[in-house]
């Protein structure tokens, strides 16, 4: 290999690992609701998963009302504690939000709140979770053990 070829493949090399570094973002995370966090002044929309407004209220099993949104929200909230996450994404959504699958450690935090039922697969947008919503909806959990309506559906008729 020429010197021409060895420089060419390491600026290759520092132009990709440069890329995927520059797409992750990491630290403190503030919750903004069930599906959106905060990091270094950031908003990241977690990817391929919506969760129900913090106003919006749903029903347990007993038909009694709560408000699932808060529950999504504090979920999160739980699951992060003080340690550091980490999110990976490359677009932004109409809100000038990044789009990212986010992690605190080995968790898939999007994926977490699918399989608990505080959150929905947002099919629209992604099929990753898709699997994890239906393991939710067999074991009756969060969401899926009362009613509710989609947070896209209750949105579109506020």
């Amino acid at each position: 290999m020429g010197l021409a070829q060895t420089i060419s493949m390491i600026i290759s090399v520092v132009a990709v690992f440069g890329c995927a570094e520059a797409n992750t973002i990491r630290g403190q995370a503030s919750i903004i609701d069930g599906d959106t966090i905060e990091i270094h002044g950031t908003r990241i929309r977690l990817h391929g998963i919506d969760t129900p407004e913090s106003s919006q209220w749903c029903s347990d099993e007993n038909s009694t009302q709560y408000r699932c949104g808060r529950d999504a929200a504090f979920a999160l909230d739980d699951a992060i504690g003080n340690r550091v996450v980490s999110c990976v994404g490359n677009n932004t959504d109409r809100y000038g939000r990044i789009i990212a699958v986010c992690s605190v450690g080995a968790v898939d935090l999007n994926e977490y709140l699918v399989r608990a039922g505080f959150a929905v697969a947002y099919r629209k947008y992604s099929s990753d979770y898709i699997s994890a919503e239906q393991e939710a909806r067999a074991a009756a959990r969060g969401l899926w053990r009362g009613a509710f309506e989609m947070p896209w559906d209750w949105r579109h008729n506020q």
